[in-house]
């Protein structure tokens, strides 16, 4: 078992306490910290130290991945990590974004390679070869935007806004009440003239503050006039209108496969994903945006997202049920009165998040682990023990036998 350093990465919209105070620091960031990685992504690998050397958790794997990884997860992702855990913190929302399949990726890896568009050009789509299904996992009240709403609520929402300028944009949607109307819809949205989207935004947002109180969508339309002052003229601030509005409490998460519209809103949360760092954004943000790459990708399907709830398993942890091959989390509070003692299910990170916590590996020293912490438990280490008192998030592969997305 190796205790991990970690990198913080600070991008505009985190926050400059939950992190802090996540791990105990008495003061606020002096700036805004977002996401907290774990893992082996190129991007930020996490570091450890073995027989006194420092390294990164990816040239320890590069160094004997059957050792750290198993036989059989260091086969079936090409001797890489599958997964990477962070914790998210957002005081603002993130941009409106999807994920492409892992077709998608390798096909745009690919294709902006033979281009010769560097990797850290701000106009690439694609970082690297593999998806990013996504799991997220409320650690406070979490509002996130996720998958585009039953077409019949979203035609009762513009509806409710009485703004006539928006009819050119409604009329394939309320002709076509299904899919391919939604998608021409958004399509209009997102490749229209800027001198023509920029009026439909500010009348939207002018009429959802004027609407919000007493309407049925009034949460939706607070959020879109919040927006619309973040990023004026943005077609995105429209588009999150088409979305369902998802509050998660404490606990709840949500899963979000290739192609799913989403935008992160505001709360903090552990967040587990295929090791890539691919986006392709649709707006509500300075960063680049690929229109037609993005429409590619994305699943127009509609309908309701249900907040996911775990599920017990036999080691006595909760389970958050998704389809991924590449990654599984599980949540284990533990008490004084208890011992917490898995199955081993090959390479593992353990991050505590509340509380503090003794980790012992068969014989070997007892690791202590406050929370904000985390530890790299390789394929090879054996059965662990955790006792303490405080709530542990466990991330492994998920099961290999999955047909994935």
């Amino acid at each position: 078992m190796d205790l991990l350093e970690n990198v913080v990465q600070p991008y505009a919209w985190g926050s400059r306490t939950a992190i802090a105070r996540l791990q105990g620091r008495p003061e606020p960031s002096p700036g805004p910290e977002a996401e907290l990685w774990m893992g082996a992504h190129p991007q930020a690998p996490s570091r450890l130290i073995r027989a006194g050397v420092p390294l990164t958790l990816i040239s320890a794997i590069q160094a004997a991945p059957e050792r750290e990884l198993g036989p059989d997860i260091a086969r079936a992702f090409g001797g890489t990590l599958p997964f990477l855990l962070k914790v998210l913190a957002a005081e603002t929302p993130l941009s409106l974004q999807a994920h492409p399949s892992l077709d998608q990726a390798q096909e745009g890896f690919a294709r902006e390679n033979a281009l010769g568009i560097p990797l850290t050009a701000p106009q690439r789509n694609y970082k690297d070869a593999n998806h990013k299904p996504e799991l997220l996992c409320a650690l406070t009240a979490f509002d996130a935007l996720c998958g585009f709403r039953d077409v019949r609520e979203t035609i009762a929402l513009f509806g409710s806004l009485g703004v006539p300028e928006l009819d050119p944009l409604l009329r394939p949607l309320r002709a076509s009440p299904d899919a391919f109307g939604l998608r021409r819809t958004f399509e209009i949205l997102m490749t229209s003239p800027a001198e023509q989207r920029a009026p439909w935004v500010a009348r939207v947002a002018r009429a959802a503050r004027e609407r919000a109180e007493g309407s049925r969508f009034r949460r939706e339309l607070e959020w879109a006039a919040r927006l619309e002052t973040l990023y004026p003229g943005d077609p995105g601030v429209v588009g999150t209108l088409l979305l369902n509005l998802v509050q998660l409490a404490p606990g709840e998460a949500i899963y979000l496969p290739a192609g799913n519209l989403h935008a992160y809103l505001h709360g903090v949360g552990v967040e587990i994903m295929a090791n890539s760092d691919n986006v392709l954004r649709g707006g509500c943000t300075p960063k680049h945006v690929d229109a037609p790459e993005l429409l590619r990708v994305l699943n127009f399907s509609t309908g309701p997202i249900a907040p996911i709830h775990p599920l017990r398993s036999k080691d006595g942890d909760e389970v958050y049920p998704t389809p991924a091959r590449e990654f599984r989390l599980s949540r284990a509070s533990v008490t004084p009165a208890d011992t917490f003692a898995p199955a081993r299910r090959g390479p593992e990170l353990l991050l505590c998040t509340a509380g503090a916590l003794e980790i012992q590996a068969g014989k070997g020293d007892a690791l202590h682990l406050r929370s904000g912490q985390s530890v790299f438990v390789s394929a090879s280490d054996p059965a662990y023990r955790v006792r303490g008192d405080g709530v542990l998030f466990r991330a492994t592969a998920g099961d290999l036998e999955s047909g994935g997305e």
